[in-house]
């Protein structure tokens, strides 16, 4: 099926370009996400006739989500889970969490703009990739911690501490049993 491309689309093309695309990927989601047209002759005259105001309105998105990228790349989000002893989690981190994050940082994130290369299943520090337009994107560090304590140990460090580890500046940390804490 040939259709007209209304944005730019990651992997098949640029605004106003013609390609063919299978027709499930066209009709369930291409179509319904406004992201294209059937390329027919009407639709070509059509997006002619529109095309100054399409790539208008896709400036000033593309600008908009250039501005949230600045704030946003680099930001560090820590989500907490449990995991075994060689720090495999018992589930798994998802798009969705981050966005949850993202949200609760203060930035409006929708969980379909989380790019995750491959599922996050281990503690440790990760880069993640947030797209907010089609030719804009972020990345943001997403630090998954089995507590808020080793999560900050594992930001100072940059990567994936140890339960020993975490124990240790615990105690390092806490005063001797015998010790007072009123000076």
């Amino acid at each position: 099926m040939e259709i007209i491309l209304l944005e730019r689309v990651e992997n098949l093309g640029q605004m106003g370009q013609v390609v063919k695309v299978r027709p499930g990927y066209a009709r369930n989601y291409l179509l319904p996400k406004k992201k294209a047209l059937r390329a027919t002759k009407a639709n070509l005259a059509y997006f002619e006739n529109q095309r100054a105001q399409l790539e208008a309105i896709n400036l000033k998105k593309r600008e908009e989500a250039q501005q949230v990228a600045a704030k946003i790349d680099g930001v560090t989000i820590v989500v907490i889970r449990q995991a075994g002893e060689g720090g495999q989690l018992y589930g798994s981190v998802s798009a969705r969490d981050i966005a949850e994050g993202l949200t609760q940082a203060g930035f409006t994130v929708d969980r379909t703009q989380v790019q995750i290369e491959h599922p996050i299943k281990s503690l440790g520090l990760f880069d993640v990739r947030v797209r907010l337009h089609p030719e804009v994107s972020a990345t943001v560090k997403v630090n998954v911690a089995r507590s808020p304590e080793e999560a900050e140990l594992q930001a100072q460090r940059g990567g994936m501490v140890t339960r020993e580890e975490t124990e240790a500046v615990e105690e390092v940390e806490a005063p001797a049993e015998g010790e007072s804490t009123e000076a």
